[in-house]
């Protein structure tokens, strides 16, 4: 008998029995996967938790317990063993089959599974799963921990093994849940099943060669001891099976005499991360076969198909071969943090991932596509799945596996202090060890970091003066526990205790000579968050580090009923969840921008946006030209789970922000920017490809009409995967007006479209910038139906052109923001809508569509 599944996801019934909720919920319809939250949304029992105010309205949704229950038919019960299996249950759950209780649990990050065909039988059955209230369970976890210190909101996540950010975070609502939040039924096998099986791919040493071994853990039914045998066929891109192996399985192993098999291959492609080279993915397939079966015929390897023995139970994984790891070596600086593929560093272009909705159970493939496909369109190479969120879905490490998006997994342990006490130390065991295990099998799995800002909390946050003499804060994770969890299960990637950490300096985590950063001070400071400081320090890894900006605007109209739109009415201010948010957005662009009209909410939102992506701009240009001192950037954050203003380059909505376009020039392979130095400023050249780039660096002084005032030119020869530093000319160096002037930048000269950047000497809140300058005009797509493309162009200089297009309709989309025009300049912007159109192109040049710096500041000047 194979193993054979029955899901359980239908039919199932909500009650709500005890807790302030104000209305009666009783045998409400839900659905399985999900949360009650979302299934009261479901039936209009509650107001869009994502609008206005409405998350207010749900304060008690963590207060509440309740009762999810189904009832499913058995013709008989199956032979042999069956299994309740689940997913994942949030959080603090009760499973009760048939009136029996089957287990009590409390972690969302882990799978469970449990023997019932005792339980089971023929007819109807019954199962609930009672769901105590988290918060009642985190507050009385807490209490009998040591109520240890924690961040980010009121509430006490890190007493529970639930998703943290589900308790609220300074971008995230709190809409606490409870339910079924992954897949649940029943699993039918007998004799033997495979349990977690645990892959080792790696390439050789030296030469093409690679091998795949798998270790093969095997669960028998009890009262059974016949001899099995474990398969291991790997197959290339197009299904040949390139190599088999079987070991024989004697009567009486069970799971603790795993079995391991081999696969040598005389020669493999290698996995790159995008932009590096190809991301070859090959198959491996483990069976649990019966030698009984044998009449059947096992295939010969070399005939380069699979076998024929029909298995008893199998796995099927995508595998690629790579080396991968961080380096942390001591130098003449301080301490190295190199991402390092298949022997070679690797400049990260990254951004943080949260979870993409508060109910993740509403996700689709779609769903990850969209989010991954984001990064990938903004040239990121790496996500850093962060530790206040989930081990995600399956779907997010395929799609990185396949676009060569390298991921760096945090262990779910997050600006807290954690009990390293039991039960909390057994689960969190637990959960690595089945996290570990489901993703080595992901190529683009190239690094674990064991928490975040744990470390830091301890040292800077003042953790360390309020914990008493001899209490565990978690450093045993990160220092001792974790660690060796990997290196047993998962030794092909490198771990870091926290991010940050400084390798060289345990107590300082916060030195940016020594591994990772998370600069913070820019964006929080109460005296200066100007994003000029960004270049005070020069870390060797930027792990974390962002600034605010509102959502897209459509976003922010479907979010945000109130009418006119104003920066801090009530409902606005709900979706601002940072301490002193607004405030900060001011201080941050008052030392660039002017000002808006305060009657302007448009200007206060074109302003704000526009500072975020300027802030970005000077950080990361900053920290890529430092390569390879500084060996990376992962930006804080690329997404977002509800509307909310946030440090996110995509809205919750999806709407790809200003800052996103920013983040695709500032990831390009090919970087220039202008940098002060010391001894004057400096053109940067970052060339993040395998070719050199030679030629010459053009240089113009120009005034608003375009007249050259000096000019020069600087010969470029940058290495394949290297950056320079030209000190500028004095002609160049400075302007006679700064408020009347600007300096191109462009190289001449190479193969390939040249680099261009365009340095303003003054503050836009300072240039004398002539509000009429840009000239727009709109007509139909004759190559796209329903699409628009603008046509743009400029009498005289033109700072940042932004076009507003979800103004003009909820769906446009622009394919070029924040343009600097040159006098006489014209540029193409093609707006889209996709299925939502046709667009209008009138509707592009009403007032607020298409917009820049000399608009604005123009405005504000009246």
């Amino acid at each position: 008998m194979t193993v054979s599944r029955r899901d359980l996801h239908e039919g199932w019934t909500l009650t709500v029995t005890d807790g302030p909720i104000p209305f009666a919920v009783e045998d409400l319809p839900a659905t399985v996967p999900g949360t009650f939250l979302t299934d009261l949304l479901d039936a209009s029992l509650i107001e869009d938790p994502y609008l206005d105010r409405n998350e207010h309205d749900l304060a008690w949704s963590g207060e509440c317990d309740l009762v999810y229950r189904t009832s499913f038919t058995l013709d008989a019960v199956p032979a042999g063993r069956t299994d309740l299996v689940a997913a994942s249950l949030d959080t603090a759950a009760t499973v009760v089959l048939n009136g029996t209780e089957v287990a009590t649990v409390q972690n969302q990050h882990r799978s469970w599974r449990w023997a019932v065909e005792e339980l089971l039988r023929a007819g109807e059955n019954t199962l609930e799963i009672r769901f105590a209230s988290p918060l009642r369970t985190a507050r009385e976890n807490a209490q009998a921990q040591g109520n240890l210190p924690f961040v980010g909101n009121a509430l006490p996540y890190n007493a529970i093994r639930k998703m943290a950010c589900n308790l609220g975070w300074d971008w995230g609502p709190v809409l606490v849940t409870s339910g079924i939040a992954g897949p649940i039924g029943l699993e039918s096998w007998s004799g033997a099943r495979l349990d977690r099986v645990r892959p080792l791919v790696v390439p050789a040493a030296d030469g093409p060669g690679g091998t795949v071994t798998v270790h093969v853990p095997v669960e028998r039914e009890p009262g059974t001891d016949a001899p099995l045998r474990a398969r291991l066929e790997v197959a290339d891109t197009d299904g040949t099976v390139l190599g088999t192996a079987t070991a024989e399985i004697p009567a009486g192993a069970d799971a603790s005499d795993a079995v391991e098999l081999t696969v040598a291959l005389d020669a493999v492609e290698r996995w790159w991360p995008r932009g590096y080279g190809e991301q070859p993915l090959y198959t491996a397939r483990v069976a649990l076969e019966d030698p009984s079966a044998d009449g059947a015929g096992a295939t010969d390897p070399s005939a380069g198909t699979p076998s024929a023995v029909q298995p008893l139970d199998q796995v099927t994984h995508r595998i690629a071969f790579r080396t991968a790891r961080v380096v942390e070596e001591p130098d003449a600086v301080g301490t190295s943090f190199t991402v390092v593929v298949n022997d070679r560093p690797i400049l990260v272009k990254g951004a943080n991932w949260i979870p993409d909705d508060c109910f993740p159970t509403r996700l689709t493939a779609a769903d990850y596509a969209r989010g991954v496909g984001h990064a990938v369109d903004a040239g990121m190479n790496l996500l850093r799945i962060w530790g206040g969120g989930l081990y995600e879905s399956e779907e997010l490490y395929d799609l990185c596996d396949e676009l060569g998006v390298m991921v760096w997994q945090d262990v779910a342990l997050a600006c807290a202090a954690y009990s390293e006490e039991q039960p909390l130390r057994g689960e969190i065991e637990a959960e690595l060890r089945e996290h570990a295990v489901r993703l080595a099998w992901h190529p683009a799995l190239v690094h674990w970091n064991g928490s975040n800002e744990n470390v830091e909390g301890y040292y800077h946050w003042g953790w360390k003066d309020v914990l008493p003499e001899g209490k565990g804060w978690g450093n045993a994770y990160y220092t001792e526990i974790l660690p060796a969890i990997l290196a047993e299960l998962d030794p092909t990637r490198s771990f870091t205790p926290s991010s940050p950490y400084s390798r060289g300096a345990l107590d300082q985590p916060r030195n940016p000579d020594h591994g990772t950063v998370h600069n913070w001070v820019v964006w929080a400071s109460e005296e200066d968050n100007d994003y000029v400081h960004y270049r005070d320090t020069d870390p060797r890894f930027a792990a974390e580090f962002g600034f605010q900006g509102p959502a897209s605007w459509a976003t922010i109209e479907r979010a945000i009923s109130e009418r006119p739109l104003t920066a801090d009415s009530p409902a606005m201010l709900s979706h601002q969840k940072a301490v002193r948010g607004q405030e900060k957005l001011i201080s941050g662009y008052r030392p660039h921008f002017p000002d808006p009209d305060p009657g302007s909410f448009a200007d206060f939102h074109l302003t704000t946006s526009l500072n975020q992506a300027r802030a970005l701009r000077v950080g990361i240009g900053h920290y890529r030209a430092l390569w390879p001192h500084c060996t990376g950037t992962i930006i804080w954050q690329l997404n977002d789970c509800w509307p909310v203003t946030s440090w996110a380059a995509v809205d919750g909505d999806g709407r790809r922000k200003l800052l996103w376009y920013a983040m695709r020039d500032l990831y390009a392979p090919r970087l220039l920017t202008v940098q002060p130095r010391e001894d004057g400023p400096v053109a940067a050249l970052g060339n993040d490809t395998d070719e050199e780039l030679t030629g010459t660096l053009r240089l113009r002084r120009i005034d608003l009409e375009g007249t050259v005032l000096a000019d020069g030119s600087l010969p470029v020869q940058v290495p394949g995967r290297g950056s320079v530093l030209l000190p500028l000319p004095a002609a160049v160096a400075a302007a006679g007006d700064p408020s009347r002037e600007a300096l191109l930048l462009e190289t001449q000269g190479h193969d390939g479209p040249a680099v261009r950047a365009v340095h303003w000497y003054a503050e836009d809140k300072d240039l004398a910038l002539d509000p009429d300058a840009l000239e727009v005009s709109a007509a139909a797509n004759p190559a796209a139906p329903g699409a628009v493309v603008l046509t743009l162009r400029a009498r005289s200089l033109v700072r940042d052109v932004v076009v507003v297009a979800d103004r003009a309709h909820p769906s446009a989309v622009a394919d070029r923001q924040m343009l600097d025009l040159l006098p006489g300049e014209t540029a193409i912007v093609h707006v889209t809508a996709g299925a939502d159109g046709p667009l209008d192109p009138a509707a592009f040049l009403a007032d607020g569509v298409v917009r820049s710096v000399n608009e604005l500041v123009a405005r504000a000047a009246r």
